[in-house]
Order: structure tokens, then C-alpha cells, then sequence
């Protein structure tokens, strides 16, 4: 029996009695790649909000890896090892690419703050330790030529996968993925999927939301469809795809 790493059960969210999403179910396996998808304004991020808190569900239940989340600050969800992306790129402004992604380990240091405070030997180990694998993500992204580089100054592309990297940082055990894809190209949305491919075949689980049909039926495991805030199909791409309630979903928005 697969394991779960997140269970949503019951949620609904609703915004000055406009129900954004409701009584959404649905469980994302341990290790596995789920993408959410569904057209546009159908719930898919205010879902991951209601999930991280940001916007706490109105009604229903989220659980991590066995942990309620409700009430749970976002500074204990990422604890748990639930880190998310959001829809736009969020780059600091100010930091090099490096240091962006560097940000991204301050939940893994391992020195107390009186030995960063003094610089101390063991907060230069965690120093190092943690710019050698912010160095490699950075090799591994190719965009180790440009860590120096200002990050607000990068293609709105290679700031979208930046913020991967970034939350890679952070060892998540649960990677929720808001449009990593938006504004790539066809050579960069394919080196995304790779790179989405090989953190789950590490051992992370992800959940993705994500515009592009052709990548999602390429990597996810499993697709869960909202439409106008409610499950209207979950299964295999291959069963999703051959939904009825799916393509008129579809059909209509293209309408």
C-alpha cells in the first residue's frame, strides 16, 4: 500500500461567499509526481494557498506526511519538509543567483546563532557545506556561469527554474511546483521536466500545477483535474486525458 505524503480531504475556500475551491479531495503518494491542472480560474492556486496556509481553507483538512497543517505556521509546514514555488518568480532583489539559492538553506544549517554570530568553526563548515550544494544545483540547472550575476537581472525563464533550485535547497520531502514551465521555451520546459523527473527519482514527491499539457502527460504519475473549484477527474494521464468531463472542461475554455 503506497504511503501518503499529503491528504486533502473536504477542503473548500471561499472569498466573500464566492466558493473558490470546494470540498476538494484527493491523496498525492509518497514519492510520486502528481500534477493539478484545469483552465484557467479553476482553484489550482488557491488550493496550493489553502494547503500552505497562506489563505487557510474554510472547511476541510490537510495533512503531511501523517501532520495536520491547519493552524500550522509556514515557518513549521517547511520544517515538515513541505516547501512550495509560487505562480510568479520570486527572486530577491539584491543577491546574486548564488545567494538566492543559498537562501534557500537556512532551514538546514546545522550551527546555533551564537556560532554564526562569532563566525565560529562550525558555522564556517555549515557555510561551506552549504555553498558546495548550492554550487552543484546551480551546475546542475546550468546557470553556474551566472552565479555571480545579479538575479533579478536573469530571463524570467532562468529565474523560474532559479527558484527550484532554491527550494531544492531546502531538502523538501514534498515539492509543490506552481508553473515552473511558465515562460520557458521548448529546450528550457524540457530540461525542467528532466530536472522535475530525476528530484522525484530521488526520493522527493512533487505536486505540480502546470498550463503545459505535453509535459504533464510526460512525467506525472497521477493528474487531478479541478475545474470552477472541484475534482472532476483523478487517475493516469492516460485515463485523464480520456475523461469526457475533462475534454468539455477543456473544450470550453478554448471556447
Amino acid at each position: 500500500m503506497l504511503t501518503s505524503a499529503l491528504s486533502i480531504k473536504g477542503v473548500s475556500r471561499s472569498f466573500g461567499g464566492v466558493l473558490a475551491v470546494d470540498d476538494v479531495s484527493f491523496e498525492v503518494a509518497e514519492g510520486s509526481l502528481c500534477a493539478l491542472i484545469g483552465p484557467n480560474g479553476a482553484g489550482k492556486t488557491t488550493l496550493f494557498n489553502a494547503v500552505t496556509n497562506i489563505f487557510p481553507p474554510t472547511t476541510g483538512n490537510v495533512t503531511c506526511f501523517g501532520h495536520a497543517l491547519r493552524d500550522m505556521e509556514a515557518a513549521s509546514i517547511a520544517r515538515l519538509g513541505l516547501i512550495r514555488t509560487f505562480q510568479s518568480a520570486r527572486v530577491f532583489p539584491g543577491m546574486t543567483v548564488l545567494e538566492n539559492v543559498l537562501a534557500g538553506g537556512h532551514l538546514r544549517t546545522r550551527s546555533n546563532p551564537l556560532a554564526q554570530m562569532f563566525y565560529l568553526p562550525s558555522a564556517r563548515r555549515d557555510e561551506s557545506r552549504l555553498r558546495k550544494k548550492a554550487e552543484a544545483l546551480l551546475d546542475l540547472i546550468g546557470l553556474s556561469h551566472m552565479a555571480e550575476v545579479a538575479a533579478t537581472d536573469l530571463p524570467m525563464g532562468a529565474q523560474k527554474t532559479l527558484e527550484v533550485a532554491r527550494a531544492l535547497m531546502a531538502e523538501p520531502r514534498l515539492l509543490l511546483l506552481d508553473e515552473p514551465a511558465a515562460g520557458l521555451n521548448d529546450t528550457e520546459t524540457a530540461e525542467i521536466a528532466n530536472l522535475l523527473c530525476a528530484i522525484r527519482d530521488a526520493g522527493a514527491t512533487i505536486l505540480v500545477v502546470e498550463h503545459n499539457m505535453s509535459l504533464v502527460m510526460g512525467i506525472a504519475d497521477h493528474v487531478v483535474v479541478l475545474d470552477a473549484g472541484r475534482v472532476i477527474a483523478d487517475g493516469t494521464p492516460g485515463e485523464v486525458q480520456a475523461d469526457r468531463r475533462v475534454i468539455e472542461a477543456y473544450i470550453g475554455m478554448e471556447g
